[in-house]
Parts: C-alpha cells; structure tokens; sequence
C-alpha cells in the first residue's frame, strides 16, 4: 500500500508516531561477487517484457521429450506447484497469506527486470490499494475462502516430485537446463563448467567503524530470498550472516533480503506499506553471493541491516541466559524507518496501545482492528544519523522503552502517549513538556529507564566513557546510572518498573522495597536528584 502518509490522518491517533521521543539515493555500492562493485536500484522495481517460464509444466514436459523421446510417454508429470497470485483486500487478508506460511513478491517472478528495486506496484492498481502478491504454493493448496486470486500457471519442479528421485534414468538436472534452452533462457543457465546444481550459500556482513575493528561481521537473523522464475526458496543467516539456501539450482539467481528477522519482530515502511522491508541484492551465481554493507552502501540497506542487528542483539541479550535481565519486548514487533524524519518512538501501536483506549476504539469502530494491524510500535527517525553507532544508540533506546511496555502493559503506555501529546501541543512543541503537568511521572520513569539503557548499551558496545544521552532533561537517568555504578544490575533495576510505579517518588518506593539492603545507596541517589 503506498503513499501510507496520505491515508494515516483519518487515523486521529498518529501524531504520536512523530513526536513521542526526540531524538534529536537511489544508488548502492555492496561487494558483490568476485569482490567488484555492483550498482544497485533501491526504488521501484522497472519490468520489461514477460518471460517464457522454464519449470511450467508444458515446457518441462517438451524438455523431457527432447531429451528422453522413448521415455516421455512412460514418465507421466503432474503439476507439482503453482504459480499464483493474491490481491488482498485489506492488511487481514494479507497477514492471513503471511501467516499461512507463504513466500510473498509484490512483484511476477517470469518478467525481465529492467532495474531492480525493493518494491512494485501494479501501475494498474490504485496507489492506496494492496498490489498482487506473487507466490509459488504446492499442486493440492487449500485457497482461503473470501480471497481474490489467480492461478498463472501450473508448474513441475523436480525436488518438489517424489519421482524424481527414483531410479528411472532420467538425469533431471539436464531436463531442467533444457527447459532453460527451450524456452530462450539459455542466458540465465550457469556456464556448463558448472552445470552442477548448487545450494547457494553465502555471508551478509556489515561495517561498524567503531567496533570490531572496523572488520566486517555478521548481519544475523535476517531472511535471505532467490529465486530464478518460479523456483523460490529461502533461509535466515545465522548470527555471524552466514546461510545456505535449502534448494539447488543450476541458473544465475536474483537475491534480497527480506527483514522479517527469526528473532520475531520485522523492520518494514520504505514509501510501500508492508510488513517487512525488502532490499535487493541483485543477480548472483547459484553457488551463492557474498555481500558487504557499509557506510557507502544505499542508505535504506545500511540503517536496515543495523536495526536488524541492534534488535536481534537486544532480543538475544534478554532471552533466557542473556546478561540483560529484562524481558524481550512482545512477539511481533513492527519497526518502521524515517529517513527524513528526526524524532522517534516506541508508541506500540500495533500492540493496542492508544488503539484499544476505549475512547479511540469507540471513534474507530469496526476499523481498530485494521488499523491497529498496519501500524508500527516503534518508529526511528534517522535524520542527521550517519553511522552505525548513531542509529544503533536510536534503536536500543526504543527497544528499552518496547521492553517496559511489556512489562506494564496498554493502559500504563496510553497515559504517558497522553502526556507526551500534551505536551507536544501544550509546551510549545516540547517532547517532554516540563514535568509539572498531570501524568508526568509516566513521562519521568519511562525516560528514565530508556535514557539509561541507551547509555549503558552504548557503552557495552563502544567502551570508554559512559555517556550522557538525557542527562540535561528535568527527569534524571543519572539516578539508574548511580545505581548501576554501585552494584545494582539492570535487571534488578527493571524488577521495579512495575505497573503501579508512575512516578519517581514511587519509583523510589519500589525500590527500597525490593532492596531494603540497599537503603542508604537509594535513599542517597534520589536526594541528590
């Protein structure tokens, strides 16, 4: 769904996606094989004409009877998959395909690409509107009742039939490179040298100037795609970015990343209204693709692939056995990017905050569900944010916030949004407003604790000296990092953020009352802010 900003105003509720925390081209360069530069589109993608679909079933059955003429007529092929395509009606309909478990392209997989991109749109389709989603699903598929579809075509592909795995004679990774001559693809075939069939398999790795010593290190968790025509296959990078794609190929493949991360959450919004974000990699061999993000890599790839790696770092650090201590935030969680925009935010839309308030939802009707489905929990705005370490110190401050959410739930996050709301329209357009107005405390604790993980996690990555993001505002972070200093883990911190703790005074409370061994190191740090 495009030109998203057009839609949101009826919505009465996402100002807040632009103001809850202020913090404050279209060409790529990524190593790719053999170690040159590839440039890569990553706007719309530019179709030129439609191909002849070499795994069709028609084309795989001349294949054979080229190749084997005494044996066509015995070895009888039935459509394995299908190619189809969906036009969801609305956000539902779409995340039922992506929760059935389908590998969706906005895009055909049997047309050349003039220029590559990481989104499409159907130019016959209104720009408002869900495009035609693409996918290849098995012969006997169960089509969803209530859903618009197409089937383009019925496809054989010869790991998906048990037969071809029987010994009859046939050698079908010849068939398929037939049906590659056949239809007029010979280009896209591996030179014979390397007529074997591969599973591509590869690293993603991305450069923090700043740490590892500006070595290259895995993009981790992150989902690699390929496809040539209708053979589809996909797998996640593991957490040094290296993968292996299930399937074997023979035929030069188009590759992207898909950012819908194994650790549950998915960074999506790139002027198309998805899900999860897609940026292309560009063709490759079949035996795999190496890819190197930097700095001068297409900017949308870089900030993707470093939310990537803060979330999925944030999310190993609090799982069981993790040193953080803390719980992850909730399964699901939608990260959206603004590339022109300075502020952020962890409003949790799409987990109900301010949606589900009983005031909105009577507004909304029967459209708080959908609309709670298509919208984010935490938006970045990485104006101005140049590097690794600046957007990385953005994300974990958000992510702490995501994680206290899940600890206090939907109607402590809908007063302080209400704050922070009224102070944007209040105070003169002050994120924070002055701390004297009803509700501030949500304001106080909540800034507190994300202002205090954004420093500590920064200085667990870069090392030196502590820094001080949010010291100079009327709350006061520097009382956690006191805490910390002296013993206190952050876990143990974070047992106190509970429900009822809405305000310092009660923040203190808690806290004398989890650790009353600790009463004069408290009782020092909150009189001395």
């Amino acid at each position: 769904m495009k030109n998203f900003l057009d839609f949101l105003p009826i919505l009465a509720i996402v100002p807040v996606i632009a103001i809850s925390c202020e913090k404050g081209d279209s060409l790529s360069s990524i190593s790719g094989e053999n170690g040159r530069l590839e440039e890569l589109a990553h706007e719309e993608i530019v179709l030129g004409k439609q191909l002849d679909d070499p795994y069709s079933l028609q084309n795989m059955e001349a294949a054979l009877k080229s190749l084997y003429p005494t044996k066509a007529g015995r070895v009888d092929l039935e459509p394995t998959d299908l190619y189809v395509r969906f036009l969801p009606k609305n956000e539902d309909q779409l995340q039922v395909l992506e929760d059935m478990g389908l590998e969706l392209l906005d895009h055909p997989m049997d047309y050349e690409i003039l220029k590559e991109g990481d989104y499409y749109h159907d130019p016959d389709l209104p720009e408002e509107k869900i495009t035609w989603q693409y996918a290849v699903v098995p012969a006997d598929f169960k089509f969803p009742s209530g859903f618009v579809y197409e089937t383009l075509d019925r496809c054989y592909i010869t790991e998906n039939d048990p037969v071809t795995r029987s010994d009859d004679g046939v050698d079908w990774q010849e068939v398929e490179r037939e049906a590659f001559r056949l239809t007029g693809n010979t280009s896209f075939l591996e030179p014979q040298t390397k007529a074997e069939r591969h599973k591509p398999s590869g690293r993603i790795t991305i450069v923090d100037g700043n740490a590892n010593g500006g070595e290259p290190f895995g993009v981790a968790g992150v989902k690699v795609s390929c496809n040539a025509f209708v053979k589809f296959s996909s797998t996640y990078t593991d957490r040094d970015g290296y993968y292996e794609i299930p399937v074997k190929y023979s035929a030069r493949l188009r590759y992207r990343l898909l950012f819908r991360n194994e650790k549950g959450f998915s960074i999506g919004f790139n002027m198309v209204l998805t899900h999860a974000s897609f940026s292309t990699l560009g063709g490759g061999p079949a035996e795999g693709k190496d890819v190197t993000i930097t700095r001068k890599s297409d900017r949308k790839l870089f900030t993707r692939c470093v939310v990537n790696n803060t979330a999925y770092d944030w999310y190993s650090r609090c799982e069981e056995g993790g040193d953080l201590g803390i719980p992850a935030p909730p399964k699901g969680l939608r990260i959206w990017l603004f590339q022109k925009m300075g502020s952020s935010s962890a409003c949790m839309l799409k987990h109900g905050a301010v949606v589900d308030n009983a005031l909105v939802r009577g507004f909304l009707g029967d459209y708080a569900g959908l609309i709670k489905s298509i919208l984010p929990d935490i938006t970045l705005g990485l104006k101005d944010r140049d590097d690794y370490s600046q957007v990385y110190s953005a994300a974990c401050h958000e992510l702490a916030h995501a994680s206290h959410f899940s600890q206090v739930g939907k109607d402590f996050w809908d007063k302080y949004i209400s704050y922070i709301l009224r102070s944007f329209v209040e105070n003169g357009f002050t994120t924070y407003g002055d701390g004297t107005t009803s509700g501030a405390g949500y304001c106080e604790v909540g800034e507190m604790w994300g202002y205090y993980m954004e420093n500590k996690t920064y200085n667990d990555r870069y090392g030196g000296t502590m820094p001080n993001f949010g010291n100079s505002f009327w709350f006061h972070p520097q009382i956690f990092r006191y805490l910390d200093e002296r013993g206190m883990k952050c876990g143990e911190i974070f047992k106190a953020l509970t429900p009822e703790v809405t305000d310092k005074n009660k923040l203190r409370a808690k806290l004398l009352e989890l650790y009353p061994s600790r009463k004069a190191v408290i009782n020092q740090v909150f009189e001395r802010y």
